[in-house]
């Protein structure tokens, strides 16, 4: 190669020395968990897709994960990338759950049935005097890219975040 792209790209032999670090790995499991966050995040408060209860449940372990990724930058050993893998597990988990819901393979916590507040206007939406809202629905596909579900996404990416958090743990540091 030659030109500027020759100083930019190293020869791939040089790729092939060049171990992945353990921070690296960690940071890059930490920022997808982050990164899933935002998005969710987005959906919800651009793109007014509000979350259910298990989208919610799915949201805390990867917060868990963004702080255990702040943690084991600092700390070293094992066990912290091991609880950054157990947490993405954990959210896969509760994803695999909900995509059965989502697809009627078995039912749904009661806390997930309701019409969700599609339809209610912003005053009666602030209105105190108002009736509550119910729930959004677990069993109802609000967005699916490719024909899987968010919750289907979740689980793919968080498999392939605790394989990151699972290679930083085999990582020496």
């Amino acid at each position: 190669m030659f030109g500027p792209a020759a100083a930019i790209v190293p020869p791939t032999s040089q790729l092939e020395e060049q171990p992945v670090s353990r921070n690296s790995l960690i940071l890059a499991a930490a920022g997808g968990s982050a990164v899933l966050l935002l998005g969710a995040l987005g959906f919800q408060y651009i793109g007014g897709l509000f979350p259910c209860v298990l989208c919610l449940w799915q949201r805390w372990p990867h917060l868990v994960a963004v702080i255990l990724g702040l943690i084991g930058m600092r700390v070293p050993g094992r066990i912290v990338p091991v609880l950054g893998a157990l947490a993405v597990l954990t959210t896969a988990g509760i994803g695999v759950f909900h995509v059965g819901v989502e697809q009627g393979w078995w039912a749904g916590l009661e806390s997930c049935s309701g019409r969700g507040i599609t339809g209610m206007s912003t005053a009666t939406l602030l209105d105190p005097t108002a009736a509550a809202p119910e729930p959004v629905r677990c069993d109802q596909i609000t967005w699916s890219l490719l024909g899987i579900s968010m919750a289907g996404w979740n689980v793919i990416a968080s498999l392939g975040l605790a394989g990151l958090w699972l290679a930083a743990a085999r990582k020496r540091g």
